[in-house]
């Protein structure tokens, strides 16, 4: 076997690129794999018991649980496949991307926030299915199912893009059958009350349906970072938005479903001891299924959490080539630091940590309309990517002020709607305590930006951004 010939075996098996521009000849790949990856990345413990607080939090009875989930999934998950469909054309992650509307320094401070967003959903993740997995084998122990758990995400983590496609072929089936076994056993046994009660409020229902879009928008930070593999053409972009749409609106949907029935159901207990009760002997392979699969969903949270940590160092060190290595030790640094607080801070990290998500995920959401609109319609995707790699941001400069004053105008509006374990907003009381920040900050932003970016030279590519 030729030299050549094993560094192409090795590239296919392992991945060898990180923020850099694929290239051509290394675009590969089918579309519809991007169905079972988002599909699968949803199908977690996490998922239900975010669907359990329609009826938990917000007190809704289980036809307006669902469809609040099903309205806010499908509304959500438009701004996070629009951001997928970047990925084949630009071939670069998401959060680099963003140095064409924030400039080269101008992005460090939202990536950062990614990272940390990163870690925290890993550190949860990892609470959550440990749990689950140590009351499906409870000889593990609670802190050695964590740590099995940490250690299956970490391989797709460093095999990379090709690893974690794969896996999500498997979980996609494993887990489905898992959900939708136990979709079909309390549907088929559920009490007739529980589809002629339609008890709720406006307010509730808002506040699910707020629930379910920003768990789709979470994902628009690094949703792309799957599809930068992809062919460049018209027909590869058109059907990444639909495959990864249709992907993350399915496995959301009925996972969050599952949710809102077991509470109902089985009011007052856990959502683990709940599928045990309705799995029945199956509860510990449903419970182990639905645990492991939580480890892709790690692996991914951590593979593009290196990726980010890459973007950030390559700022400040332009001459920087990452390579594997530089992957390998940034993916065990994040992993490590999600399982330090896993572990060490479990009891009551859960609640505040929880909390501070939704601050992250609220000040992603600025960030998300200021990239939507600069690439579908200041830019149409044509950007420089080039220009991503330089020192001076090339024709992006430093700091682009539009962008930035935009960002920060579309963070201070959110204030008087928020809420959260830490911060009550001025006008929620109005609002019957809904929070309603997210969608505020997606119009001002938009707005405001369309309006400061015509004005400056943000919107000639040909021309450098302020700075």
């Amino acid at each position: 076997m030729t030299e050549q010939v094993r560094r192409a075996e090795f590239h296919q098996s392992v991945e060898v690129h990180t923020i850099y521009r694929i290239p051509t000849e290394h675009r590969h790949g089918r579309v519809r794999d991007l169905f079972t990856v988002w599909f699968s990345t949803n199908m977690t413990l996490l998922t239900i018991v975010t669907g359990a607080l329609g009826p938990k939090i917000f007190d809704l009875s289980l036809i307006w649980a669902i469809v609040a989930v099903i309205a806010g999934n499908l509304v959500g998950a438009v701004f996070m496949a629009l951001h997928a469909a970047q990925g084949p054309v630009l071939g670069v992650p998401q959060m680099v991307q963003s140095r064409g509307q924030f400039g080269v320094w101008g992005a460090v401070p939202i990536i950062v926030l990614v990272v940390l967003m990163y870690i925290g959903f890993a550190a949860s993740n990892c609470v959550v299915g440990g749990e689950a997995l140590d009351d499906a084998l409870p000889v593990l122990g609670r802190v050695p199912a964590v740590l099995l758990l940490a250690f299956i995400s970490l391989v797709p983590c460093i095999l990379g893009y090709g690893a974690i496609h794969a896996c999500s072929k498997a979980v996609t089936w494993l887990s489905g059958i898992a959900v939708m076994y136990c979709l079909v056993v309390g549907f088929w046994h559920m009490p007739v009350t529980l589809l002629t009660e339609l008890h709720g409020s406006v307010a509730g229902f808002c506040g699910m349906f707020s629930i379910a879009a920003l768990w789709q928008i979470a994902y628009a930070p690094y949703v792309s970072d799957s599809s930068r593999y992809l062919p460049e053409d018209s027909l590869s972009v058109r059907n990444t938005f639909w495959a990864s749409y249709g992907g993350t609106v399915l496995g959301t949907i009925l996972p969050m479903v599952l949710g809102a029935f077991l509470v109902l159901q089985w009011p007052g207990e856990s959502v683990v001891q709940s599928l045990g009760h309705l799995a029945g002997v199956w509860g510990a392979p449903v419970l182990v299924v639905l645990s492991l699969s939580i480890a892709l969903a790690n692996a991914m949270s951590v593979y593009c959490g290196a990726l980010s940590s890459i973007t950030i160092i390559q700022t400040f060190l332009p001459a920087w080539r990452a390579g594997l290595k530089s992957r390998v030790v940034l993916t065990c640094a994040l992993l490590g630091l999600s399982l330090f607080f896993a572990l060490g801070m479990a009891d009551s990290f859960m609640k505040s940590y929880a909390a501070f998500l939704d601050i992250l995920m609220a000040v992603m959401v600025p960030w998300t309309a200021i990239n939507l609109y600069d690439y579908y319609v200041l830019r149409h995707g044509d950007y420089d990517v080039e220009s991503f790699f330089r020192k001076d941001g090339g024709i992006y400069g430093y700091v682009n002020w539009a962008a930035v004053g935009s960002y920060v105008l579309g963070v201070l509006v959110e204030i008087p709607f928020l809420k959260n374990e830490f911060f009550t907003g001025f006008f929620v009381p109005y609002l019957h305590k809904v929070d309603v920040s997210w969608l505020v900050s997606l119009v001002v932003t938009s707005l405001f930006y369309a309006v400061v970016s015509r004005r400056s030279s943000v919107g000639d590519v040909s021309r450098p951004s302020s700075c």
